[in-house]
């Protein structure tokens, strides 16, 4: 592997920077946009390059990451790209297996059954060793983006990561990873506490490589209730964009902009927009008059279109994201999907997405 120092200089000069100035709440002449799996199978060349590859290997590849990530920025003006990973690779660095299973989805070959379990995971995880492919892959796709748009590293967040540790994949109660909540809630603080300490080093080291933005995803927030968050989420939540700062601050690397995406979480809206990210992303279950009311004009909203809604006519896509757009207003705020894209979307309305954000936005701001 090579080494990488720990902020590679000579990076292509930025030409767009909307999705940056939107998130730290500056005005912008149009509504930046991206979407959640925005590098997906929906796109014929994506199926194509990782056709005979296994899943978790091509994460490994820092140049089919670079690619995957690019496809769909030839295809469409989008104002981001987002590397090509996924959040799995931090279970992984801790030495659980994980494997990608044909119409199953990821699969741990040995989930955490008992609190004894957690003895078997590494303790302290050297995230340039474990994970340096990630920003190997950062590094190569900021340099062959050519400064066209900025580029977002990602993570998942603690909860989201313990609840697939422990249900060994997909579920749709979470009921195996809740127990442990109830019944082990101090092994579980340990999980949690365990899982951000590596999630900060990794963020700090996706920076450091040259990710310009960083999402923390907390995708299996609605299983919770607002007591469970209260203790279980938003705690390590708030932990991870404040050492991630100050670590930043300490290495003498840019303070980029953090988005918090919690799916689901519409009893914490409040809290998540005071717990120290820039922006909040929103799934379609929210009104969006009633999130900025919760959320107040201070951090940026992020989302929320059903992704659904792209199986629509691309007039109906149109209609949908000026709706959109007026409800949430085309400042302090990044239009994108409420969750990612699905494997099966045609890629033509998601180009019809991507331009009715910018006309209709434009529009708006011109009268």
């Amino acid at each position: 592997t090579c080494s990488f120092s720990r902020s590679p200089k000579g990076f292509p000069k930025l030409k767009n920077d909307t999705f940056l100035r939107a998130a730290r709440g500056e005005e912008t002449e149009h509504t930046p946009v991206w979407c959640m799996r925005q590098a997906g199978r929906y796109l014929p060349e994506f199926r194509e390059t990782r056709a005979a590859q296994d899943f978790f290997a091509t994460c490994r590849s820092p140049k089919l990451c670079c690619e995957l990530t690019l496809q769909p920025l030839r295809r469409f003006p989008l104002d981001a790209a987002i590397i090509f990973s996924d959040i799995l690779v931090v279970p992984q660095a801790l030495g659980m297996e994980v494997v990608m299973v044909p119409g199953k989805g990821p699969t741990f070959t040995e989930p955490l059954k008992e609190v004894e379990d957690l003895m078997k995971l590494r303790q302290k995880v050297d995230v340039t060793a474990e994970l340096g492919y990630v920003f190997q892959a950062i590094t190569l796709t900021r340099h062959s983006l050519e400064g066209r748009v900025p580029l977002i590293g990602f993570s998942g967040a603690p909860w989201t990561l313990m609840s697939y540790m422990i249900e060994g994949g997909g579920s749709s109660t979470m009921a195996k990873a809740k127990s442990w909540l109830y019944r082990h809630p101090e092994a579980s603080h340990q999980l949690l506490r365990l899982l951000a300490d590596v999630i900060i080093d990794y963020l700090v080291g996706q920076v450091a490589a040259g990710a310009q933005a960083l999402q923390l995803f907390e995708s299996h927030a609605g299983h919770l209730g607002p007591e469970q968050f209260q203790d279980f989420a938003l705690p390590y939540i708030r932990d991870i964009a404040q050492a991630v700062k100050s670590k930043l601050k300490e290495e003498a690397l840019p303070l980029v902009p953090m988005i918090i995406f919690a799916k689901d979480a519409h009893y914490a809206l409040h809290d998540l927009a005071h717990a120290g990210y820039e922006v909040v992303g929103l799934d379609w279950t929210i009104r969006p008059q009633e999130a900025r009311a919760q959320i107040g004009k201070d951090v940026t909203l992020q989302g929320n279109l059903d992704p659904c809604a792209l199986y629509a006519p691309k007039e109906k896509i149109g209609e949908l994201v000026k709706k959109m757009l007026e409800a949430f207003g085309t400042q302090r705020y990044i239009a994108n999907l409420g969750h990612g894209l699905y494997p099966d979307m045609n890629p033509e309305h998601v180009g019809a997405f991507v331009e009715a954000v910018h006309a209709h936005s434009r529009h708006i701001n011109k009268h």
